[in-house]
């Protein structure tokens, strides 16, 4: 019998699950050794991350501990035969930047966190952004996100602790800006909360600004609600900002939200106008479609998803395994759909029978699909997309 859900990570999840739609992401921050025990290095509830212009570092290069080079030590498990060990290595002296956004962990009383550095938001870290350590070096600013209580009061209902959350965002983008970029070209990544916060930004001083859109090799945008016109690539979120409709296509955004099947009508992603869009200010509806860009196809099609998943929260079969992540190969398939006003990326499981590797679920409802897990779906592919862009930008600067 096949395991249908990742049993640590719903008793993570078991603290703050509202049906009220708030978006926390129940990462993996104490359920993996690993994490815990950066997250003591780092000392929890540390601002000692802080530098000259106050902006506290999640994820810092050259600073000790970051969990954004997390160990990369991998077990790929296939549905049959021999079992294999990958370590790949955060790159040697990158020439390429990532600006992370983290999801919403914070599970503090206030509407809006401080910037404490806590294991919520290294388990983030380490579980979405340290896998692009192999392709650039990872900036992740701590920001004023709302926490889950206050996403819990609805999603559209406090725009002031929006504003609160994105001018903090924007102070850490800032700071990077004057201090440490020295114009390096950078990847953008966000999900769920840290993509609405993303979207702001890129909308309010890249999308405008031909300087720093041709610094932009390319952004991911997961479960944020980035909209465009009925059958266009660019327009409504971004005037200038294209979607990536090809592999190696540069300056352009990779944007989706994971389900099994159509979202509903109350869905939170997939939809214009509503669920997370409130949250960057995205109201409109007509004549706008919810982006979608397959990560494992980007010109189109169906493609097969390479997940990389904390090995806590999907264990395998028997035997157990020692590295910090596994990665199931030939498990999933991923296609961009357009039905009912509704655009999402379609995932399928594609297990064929005697399969017992576990897989995900709809663990907080049809309204939310695999958003918890929209970015280890497709680690391994988008580290290969934001590689190839890569290479095309070299190309085309030099």
């Amino acid at each position: 019998m096949r395991n249908l859900g990742h049993a640590p990570r719903l008793a993570a999840a078991a603290l703050v699950v509202s049906s009220l739609g708030l978006l926390l992401w129940a990462g993996p921050s104490s359920a993996s050794a690993h994490t815990a025990d950066t997250a003591r290095a780092a000392g929890s509830g540390s601002t000692a991350g802080a530098d000259a212009a106050g902006t506290v570092w999640l994820c810092r290069p050259g600073v000790a501990p970051d969990p954004c080079t997390s160990s990369l030590s991998a077990t790929v498990v296939p549905a049959t035969g021999q079992r294999t060990t990958e370590s790949p290595a955060p790159a040697s002296a990158p020439a390429f930047d990532c600006f992370y956004v983290y999801p919403t962990v914070s599970t503090q009383k206030s509407d809006n966190a401080n910037l404490k550095i806590q294991p919520a938001e290294i388990g983030a870290a380490v579980s979405q952004a340290a896998p692009f350590s192999q392709d650039c070096r990872v900036w992740a600013p701590m920001y004023r996100q709302r926490t889950a209580g206050s996403l819990a009061k609805g999603l559209g209902n406090d725009p002031a602790a929006d504003a609160v959350a994105y001018k903090s965002l924007l102070a850490g983008w800032t700071d990077y800006l004057a201090h440490y970029n020295d114009g390096r070209p950078v990847i953008f990544i966000g999900h769920s909360q840290g993509a609405a916060m993303l979207i702001r930004l890129l909308s309010g001083k890249i999308d405008s600004n031909p300087t720093l859109r041709g610094r932009m090799v390319s952004a991911i945008i997961a479960g944020g609600n980035v909209t465009v016109p009925d059958g266009r690539d660019v327009g409504a979120t971004f005037k200038h900002i294209p979607l990536c409709t090809s592999a190696g296509q540069i300056g352009c955004v990779i944007a989706y939200s994971s389900f099994p099947q159509e979202p509903p009508a109350d869905s939170l992603f997939g939809r214009p106008g509503q669920g997370v869009s409130l949250q960057s200010g995205q109201t409109k509806t007509k004549g706008l479609q919810v982006a979608c860009v397959n990560p494992a196809a980007l010109g189109g099609g169906t493609g097969a998803l390479t997940p990389w998943f904390i090995t806590s929260t999907a264990p395998p079969p028997p035997p157990a395994v020692s590295t910090l992540w596994v990665i199931y190969p030939a498990l999933y398939t991923a296609a961009c759909r357009k039905v009912g006003g509704a655009s999402w990326l379609q995932v399928n499981d594609i297990a064929l029978p005697g399969d017992t590797r576990p897989v995900i679920k709809e663990t907080l409802g049809p309204t939310w699909g695999y958003h918890l897990d929209d970015i280890n779906l497709a680690s391994g592919n988008l580290v290969n997309d934001v590689l190839l862009q890569e290479k095309a930008y070299t190309a085309a600067h030099h």
